[in-house]
């Protein structure tokens, strides 16, 4: 698997080039104003070479018979959503469009994975834990699509630093694919994949970025997120909550932010900086706020991961200790205020 890797990853290493020249020629750049972490003009959309990296070694583990061939349905009803970020990169298009397109896409996408996964609720005794594995039926496709849908926009809302996205993409995937590693190969070689890809743009989108990724790919990145951790659940139910502590520096800040936006009436649809991620950043520098998202992330959030797949009773006390020293770090940054001053 090392090949596979390493030519996932060096497709998408050229292929961002090649987005850049591209973008670089026809003008498509990311201009900064008032909102914006970067102070130059910089291309954008290079997102898109995750999908087509990530693409090709789809079918590439396909004709090679290491994952069904329903993965590559999939991956076709996924493009939808990069289809509709490609088109917002180059002109903008109605917020009322691209969520139409990402709902039908998460309910497809749902459907194809046969449905939302049973549900674990956890319970104190271990013993007791599969009389609580619930099957939310048709609740299921409607939680599913939901959460879906958000943790697409999450990455939409969280890419907005040098590296931030693509990082969140490989450090999911590598996590995932090391949980299913020891339950099932075809999700741990799609894991595999994603990370592959992930890693051949960073190299262009490390501090201090020579592209971004623009919603093309943030998009596709979000919502594949969110299907390998129910792909993940469907072989082993506690892996839901192992997931959304995995992605909880994503989960906690957008979600923090925009409570606050919308509960001090702000319009909390409308583009902004005031994201914990954003104001560290104008601090302290891209650098050093992606180094530390990557400090948080393999020294507590991974470690918090792995003791709740070995202690399943204990999921939501985990969510839940893993959550609150970001919650705090939205507070201390006052994440989704108007009214913050960098000093």
């Amino acid at each position: 698997m090392l090949f596979h890797f390493v030519l996932v990853l060096l497709a998408s290493f050229i292929l961002t080039g090649v987005i850049r020249h591209y973008a670089l020629t026809r003008n498509v750049l990311d201009i900064p104003n008032q909102r914006s972490s970067h102070s130059a003009p910089t291309p954008r959309g290079g997102g898109l070479a995750i999908v087509l990296a990530f693409g090709m070694a789809l079918l590439l583990l396909t004709f090679l018979k290491l994952v069904d061939g329903q993965v590559l349905v999939l991956m076709g009803v996924t493009l939808l959503v990069a289809g509709i970020g490609f088109c917002d990169d180059h002109a903008h298009v109605p917020a009322r469009w691209r969520l139409l397109v990402h709902l039908v896409t998460a309910a497809l996408a749902l459907i194809l994975l046969g449905g939302f996964p049973l549900l674990l609720l956890p319970w104190p005794l271990d013993g007791m834990l599969q009389r609580w594995l619930i099957d939310l039926s048709w609740l299921g496709y409607m939680f599913g699509t939901l959460l879906l849908v958000w943790f697409l926009n999450l990455f939409n809302f969280m890419d907005g630093t040098d590296g931030i996205a693509a990082s969140e993409s490989l450090f999911l995937s590598m996590a995932l694919a090391g949980y299913a590693n020891y339950l099932d190969q075809s999700l741990f070689y799609i894991c595999l994949s994603l990370s592959a890809a992930s890693v051949g743009f960073l190299f262009w989108n490390w501090p201090k970025a020579k592209i971004f990724m623009g919603d093309a790919g943030s998009g596709f990145l979000g919502l594949w997120s969110g299907l390998l951790i129910l792909m993940a659940a469907q072989q082993a139910a506690v892996l839901l909550y192992c997931g959304l502590i995995l992605f909880g520096i994503f989960m906690v800040d957008a979600s923090y932010t925009l409570c606050v936006r919308f509960m001090s009436g702000q319009k909390w649809y409308d583009a902004h900086c005031s994201h914990t991620y954003q104001r560290a950043a104008k601090r302290y520098g891209h650098l050093r706020v992606l180094l530390a998202c990557w400090l948080i992330n393999i020294g507590w959030l991974l470690p918090l991961s792995l003791w709740i797949f070995v202690h399943p009773s204990q999921a939501l006390l985990g969510i839940a200790v893993a959550y609150l020293p970001l919650i705090y770090l939205a507070y201390r940054f006052r994440a989704g205020q108007a009214d913050w001053v960098d000093s």
